[in-house]
């Protein structure tokens, strides 16, 4: 298939883009390198620089999109919320708009776990009550709201992937790699790393307190190449007039100091850490139930270990 990957020079976006090269497909990578990289669009993809609202100049003759330009800085988004609804789904309705017009009917949108906000329970299921708390999570909600309206209205063929914690890096067929290079880094596994690195000082632990077996916070983690693989199958499962949610998650949960003991012994650094005051919104377990995508799609996690995740991460890193 000819497919478009928006935010294609982004971490999740270029691995993506790079197992569809490797499966066959012609992959154009549209992105404005705000936050991605130019040298991690995959060789043999199609590289072109501009917005998503650019995108009609690049889809005619696409049989599909796979849609990852967002604003994804939670802290950020509170403090700038006009510029997460503006891009996230300001920009997609443009892209959905630029789709129909172009006769491009697929789309599998990178959605996330945050569009649950604070879960009454854990393991989450697709059908259990959206409730952001914050508009990344609101904007990325509102998409997939439309994506519904558009499915019903104009036989849409699309997909929402909500993602819980990604990591880990890949390492393609030809030997390039992709890993995590964001300017603001938010994840748990990299700013560990960061700390054996020697780039940061200490790793900040917020909350000890919490109704978990260690006293930190619980969450699920998938290995970037999993939740790559899981958009392929997406892209191949799309149906006209549906749009179908799945969550994306290894169904297991790790504390913060589960990660930072994993971290400890990979890197063989100490790794000092300094315990912080909850902060807000924080759930103690967030675990994904990923039971629908695995009977319907047929597809599982093949790292399902958070120790593969790291020691992958861990490898790419530059010394």
């Amino acid at each position: 298939m000819k497919l478009l990957v928006t935010g294609g020079a982004g971490y999740i976006g270029s691995v993506v883009a790079a197992q569809l090269v490797e499966a066959g497909h012609q992959v154009t990578v549209l992105d404005d390198l705000s936050t991605g990289h130019a040298d991690a669009v995959p060789p043999g993809a199609r590289f072109v620089e501009g917005s998503i609202t650019d995108a009609l100049g690049v889809l005619p003759g696409m049989d599909g999109v796979l849609h990852f330009a967002a604003k994804s800085l939670v802290g950020e988004s509170v403090e700038k919320p006009g510029l997460y609804w503006a891009h996230n789904l300001g920009g997609t309705l443009a892209l959905l708009d630029a789709m129909r017009t172009a006769g491009v009917g697929r789309i599998v949108f990178s959605s996330t776990a945050a569009t649950y906000g604070e879960p009454e329970r854990s393991p989450v299921l697709e059908t259990d009550p959206t409730r952001p708390t914050n508009p990344y999570g609101a904007s990325k909600l509102a998409v997939d709201t439309a994506l519904t309206t558009f499915a019903g209205l104009y036989g849409l063929a699309a997909v929402s992937l909500r993602y819980f914690n990604v990591g880990g890096a890949y390492t393609a067929k030809d030997g390039q790699v992709y890993r995590e290079r964001h300017a603001v880094e938010t994840h748990l596994i990299p700013n560990v790393l960061a700390v054996a690195l020697g780039g940061r000082d200490a790793l900040s632990v917020f909350g000890t307190d919490y109704p978990t077996p260690d006293g930190t916070c619980v969450r699920d983690y998938i290995h970037v190449a999993d939740l790559a693989r899981a958009h392929l199958l997406a892209m191949e499962a799309c149906s006209p007039g549906e749009h179908k949610i799945y969550n994306l998650g290894n169904g297991t949960g790790f504390s913060v100091q589960e990660v930072l003991s994993v971290c400890r012994e990979v890197t063989g650094h100490e790794i000092p850490a300094v315990v912080r005051e909850r902060r807000p919104g924080d759930p103690a377990v967030l675990v994904a139930s990923s039971e629908k995508i695995q009977s319907e799609l047929g597809w599982k996690p093949e790292h399902p270990s958070v120790r593969e995740v790291v020691a992958d991460a861990w490898s790419v890193l530059p010394r």
